[in-house]
This record gives structure tokens, sequence and C-alpha cells, in this order.
């Protein structure tokens, strides 16, 4: 890849981790500096001219086409083909090939930072001491991820961590599951606590290269172990906002998954508390790249995927990955605190469409759930039953104190406990969101991110189908669509402030969702001659989402089951233009999205993969090639990287 400027620029702009750039503000500008002989009217000396100075205007992206099999080494790798244009208000441009650097795979052994070595991913139990696979008799091994997913690029104030020599940027990186163990029969997605680390990276004060210099792996023992830990976000006061998806069922007669998971964290198949699960952890970092952790139990006990806090440092906007999902949002009582504050569900009206070319806006409605802090819904946690909380039933008890309701695809009929209420609301909350009326009708919202200077906010629905779709039996009226689109749609909400709750009280909070409409949707295809069945030129099955503000740029990564390779995303939301910026190893999926508009003046767009080779039908056509690469690229598909978008393989040097 190459990269061209003005050799008498003294600074140039600066982008993407590795081409030196200057923050993307108004004010941001690249200075010409020139000392030139010349001659003073006056006296006849020497004097330096005054610097001629261009403001950043614009960045847009080019669009790489999707790999074929005409390269299957392409398709077999995290492959850029795209390019960053940047424009300046003397209508100049300047363009960057773009790159991916991974700062390491899943089962690399990295510094502790302290002289020894970490296996990166590595899976340990709530003693802190190291889960071992044991399914091959003779070549036993430490677990670790193929599956690393949210991931955060921040600083803290006053750091200093032995080994830095430019500048300490951290990276809080969480891993979700691992798909297999060793013998590669073995099934272990979510039977492992997830880990999460903090990786210390030395950021290059000539280049913006970021290079890792510590791995520390953070205690989850005080939060009972982590649960599935998919998308996160950063705050706007620096921490990492976690998740806990696909909370196990308090009320199932048996569950197989978190018994292996309590087995594999406690040795012990029957000590997990579900209610410890499903809840929004958050992680903080200390200026030598440790960190600490804790739980919110006071943000519901949903699916948590992905969490957006707005401006207001109180509101958030979560995503809801499940079967019957709905939009909840948490308003903070104080700013860079969530241990306690009030919970809402939305009320979905008339005229919700999935089609863009509709320009339909559905209006939301919010109920209150509850309010409460944190301790005391952890101390109910701790102390209460399912049974003391509500009775749940799977046919028509033909009893009128029952109500009816949808959760997780089935019907069921609950009945509260009296006094339950509180604890119903945080603990059982999608059972009770349903119960007041809530709309629980969406399918696998994913993440959200917010566009602040516009005041809306975007969440993905990574599929439109069983729920969503009018007639099936999981099916909530006030979000029904004709028909299933599978490759799913990225829905964009007006955020107001002076709204009130359904009960007529005042939400405090001037950033609530007032709507809901399609901004981009997939589409879906007879498979192609490649095997997709998602327009391969299209977003298909959208997950990740990040806004970059200085862009105005949506981030779309790809959690899809109909394209062949994953894509990552850039959608202008000004020229309206899609551009495809990286593709994914094939049968993977793009995790980690992080956009950072500037970093001690760099801008980075941080993103990781999953679970390369995890074929599907899809991929009959191209399994038997790409397989073999997979393999060896990613340590016989069961390694994954975690990195960032970069420039040039040659870092460049400013002037």
């Amino acid at each position: 890849m190459s990269h061209t400027t003005t050799p008498t620029r003294r600074k140039a702009l600066q982008f993407l981790a590795g081409i030196p750039m200057l923050p993307l503000g108004a004010g941001a500008t690249t200075a010409l500096l020139t000392a030139c002989g010349g001659d003073d009217e006056s006296n006849n000396n020497p004097v330096v001219k005054p610097p001629v100075s261009k403001n950043y205007v614009s960045a847009t992206f080019t669009s790489m086409a999707a790999p074929t099999l005409a390269n299957p080494a392409a398709m077999a790798t995290m492959t850029v083909g795209s390019q960053l244009k940047v424009k300046f208000d003397d209508n100049s441009e300047q363009s960057y090939d773009l790159g991916y650097q991974p700062f390491f795979t899943t089962g690399d052994m990295v510094s502790d930072g302290k002289g020894g070595q970490l296996l990166a991913g590595g899976y340990y139990d709530i003693y802190n001491n190291k889960i071992i696979d044991k399914t091959v008799p003779g070549s036993e091994r430490h677990f670790f991820s193929d599956s690393p997913d949210g991931t955060s690029l921040l600083t803290v104030p006053n750091a200093k961590v032995d080994g830095v020599k430019g500048k300490p940027v951290f990276a809080v990186v969480q891993f979700e599951y691992a798909t297999w163990a060793q013998d590669g029969k073995t099934d272990m997605y979510g039977k492992l606590p997830s880990p999460i680390a903090v990786l210390t990276l030395d950021q290059d004060q000539t280049t913006g290269k970021l290079s890792l210099v510590k791995y520390h792996n953070v205690d989850t023992s005080k939060v009972h172990g982590l649960w599935i830990t998919c998308g996160a976000s950063l705050s706007p006061w620096g921490t990492h906002l976690s998740s806990e998806e696909y909370e196990p069922d308090a009320f199932a007669s048996s569950n197989a998954q978190l018994q292996a998971f309590s087995q594999n964290l406690y040795g012990d198949p029957a000590k997990a508390n579900p209610y410890h699960y499903g809840h929004m952890p958050e992680v903080t970092v200390n200026p030598d790249g440790t960190a600490s952790i804790k739980k919110h139990y006071c943000m519901g006990r949903i699916s948590h995927e992905l969490v957006q806090v707005m401006p207001d440092q109180r509101t958030a906007l979560m995503g809801d990955d499940a079967t019957n999902s709905g939009y909840f949002v948490f308003v903070a009582d104080r700013e860079k605190d969530l241990s306690s504050g009030t919970l809402y569900a939305a009320k979905v009206g008339a005229g919700f469409s999935v089609d863009p070319a509709a320009n339909s806006a559905a209006p939301l409605s919010w109920i209150k759930l509850g309010s409460a802090t944190s301790a005391e819904i952890e101390l109910l946690a701790n102390t209460l039953k399912p049974s003391d909380i509500m009775e749940v039933v799977t046919a028509d008890p033909a009893d009128v104190t029952f109500t009816k309701i949808v959760f997780s695809g089935k019907v069921q009929w609950i009945r509260i406990k009296p006094g339950m209420e509180k604890a119903a609301a945080f603990l059982e909350t999608h059972r009770y969101a349903a119960f007041v009326g809530a709309s629980m009708g969406f399918t696998k919202m994913e993440g959200t991110t917010v566009n602040i200077k516009d005041k809306v906010a975007y969440s993905a629905l990574q599929n439109v189908q069983s729920s969503m779709v009018a007639g099936h039996v999981a099916n909530v009226p006030s979000v029904s669509v004709p028909k299933q689109l599978l490759a799913g749609v990225v829905m964009a909400l007006n955020l107001k402030g002076g709204q009130k709750d359904t009960a007529s009280g005042a939400i405090n909070s001037e950033w609530m969702p007032v709507d809901t409409k399609p901004l981009l949707a997939g589409e879906d295809i007879p498979a192609d001659a490649l095997g997709n069945t998602g327009n391969p030129n299209k977003i298909c099955n959208p997950d990740n989402l990040k806004f970059s503000e200085k862009m105005r740029t949506l981030f779309i990564g790809e959690d899809s089951g109909q394209h062949v390779n994953n894509f990552l995303w850039a959608y202008n939301i000004d020229t309206k233009t899609l551009s495809r910026l990286m593709s994914i190893p094939a049968g993977g999926e793009s995790t980690g999205l992080h956009a950072v508009d500037e970093i001690n003046g760099w801008t980075y767009i941080a993103s990781n993969f999953q679970h390369a080779g995890d074929w599907g039908g899809i991929h009959n056509v191209v399994k038997d090639t790409l397989d073999p690469l997979i393999k060896a690229n990613y340590k016989g598909k069961f390694a994954a990287a975690v990195g960032y978008l970069t420039a040039t393989p040659s870092q460049m040097k400013l002037g």
C-alpha cells in the first residue's frame, strides 16, 4: 500500500492508526510552514512568512469489491481494499489506503507487563485458575476464545505503564465465548465464564501506530463471573460498558448450558445463580493498565448487547439481542453513575415499518418499569427464588388472574406475586415488560449508537422474522410486518426531551427516543453463484454499530448467516453513500467495532472477528477451498484476531 503527501508539509492530516492525522474538528488545520528569505520593506531583514492553513471539511470512504474464489486467500483472512479520502476547504483532497493491523490472535502468548506471559483470550474460573480443555487426552491445554467481541479504546489521566515509549492507550477487550473444545466436537458456546482483558498499547507519537505492551486479565470473581459478553461501548466518562446477553431463564426446568457454565466457573454445576447474569458490567481502567469491574443490576436483566449512553451522561439506550426483545432506556439518577435510576420499556405506535422507501416513522411511548439502586436489586438476586417473584405456566390456566405474554418465542401465562413488582421489573425484565404492555416483539435487536449533532440514535435489527411477522405465534401486533426480512435493518430513532411516561410521569432526560423508522435495509436473494442469500452489495444482518461525529459516518459490522464473507461497512448519513471497508474471514463475524475520532491527535477504528470457518449451508461452494487456508491462518480455526484499521504497512513519520 502507498501513501502520498506533500514533502514540504510540516504536519499532515492524522488518521487511522498509523497515518499522521489531525483531530477531525472544525479548527483542525494543516500548516505549510515556509521559512522564506524575503525582504522586510522597512529594514531589509529576512522574515518568516505566516503559515498557510487549510481546514478539514469531510471524510469519505471508497468501497472495496467483495472477495471471490478468484482470490481464495482474500476470503480466508481480514481483507481491506478501501480508501479514506479527506477533503479540505481549499478543495484539495488527500487519499489514504487502508489496511488491518492485529494486536494479536487469540491463543498467542503475550506479555503480562511483569516479565511473564499470559494466554490471549484465556479462560479462568472464579478462583482465577486456568480452565483446562481435557477433550484430547495427552494434549490438555488452557481454553482460549475464538470469539473476541466488544472493544473500547481509551486513555486514562496520569497513566504510566512500564515499557511504553510513546503515550499509553488502553483497549478493553471482552471474549464472548469459545465455539468448540480442541477435539472439534464438543460445543462450548456459553459454557465458559467470559474473560475480559485490558491491553496497554504504546502509541508512537510520530506515526500513531499502536503496539501491545501489556495484557491484563480482569478479575471478575467479585461479580460472579461474566456470562456471554457481546457488544460493548465506551461511556462518556471513559469506562468500558460491557454486556451479558441471552440471560439464562430462571424458570427453566433444566438448563444444561448454565450447569456447564457453573461447573467450569465454580467446580459445581448447581452453584451459579441465573439472577447474577444478564446485567450490565462496567470496567474502569487504572493508570497502570489494570482494571476493576462492577455489575449494574438496576439496568434490567435483559439480553444486553450494546449500551449507548447519551451526552447527558445519564440516559442509556440498550440493545436487547433476543427473540421477543424490546427498546429499553435507563435514566440514571446522577451523571457518570449507573448505580441507580429508572428503567423504561417502549410501546410502539402505529405505522411501524422496516422498508426505508416507506419513509414511515412509528411513535414510541415509554412505560416506566421501576426505579431502583443496583445494590437493592443485587440483594434481591441473592435472596429470591424465581417462584418468589411470579408464577409462570406454559398452558392456558383458564384463570383471569394470569396474563398471557410471549417470552423468547413462546406463549406463557404469568402471575406476579404480591409486592414483587420491583423484583419482577429488574430480575424478570422481559416477562415483566410484556406483562405491562411494552412492545416485546423485536427479533435480535443488536447494537445501538448515537448521532449527537442530529439527536438521532441508531439501532440494528439483525433479522426481521418470527415474532415480527404477522401471524406468527410469537408476534406482537405493534411491531408486525407482512413478511420476514432475514437480512435485517438499521432503525433510526429521533431523540427529544420533555417526554412523559404512559402514567403521565415526567421523564428526566433530553435524549429519549420518540419514534423509530428504517434507515438501511438488507435484501434477501436466492443463492448466488458464491452462495450468498443476502445481496452482497447491501448490509446484511447488521450487528455492531458505531457513529463518528466528525466523519458523519455510521459504521456497521455484520453477523450474517447470509453473506459468505461478512463485511464492515461505512454509511455517510449526509451523502447516503454505503461503502464496504473490510471483509471478514469466511464463516466469521465482524465484532469489536469502535470508531474513535481522536486519541492524542489520532483517529482509530477498532475491529475484531469471531469464529472464522464456522461453516453453514451458504458456504458449500467455498468450504473445501477455504477451510485449509483458514486453519493455517488461525490455529486450526480455534483463534481470531483483535486489532484495528490502519494505513500502509510502512508508517509515516511527521516532518
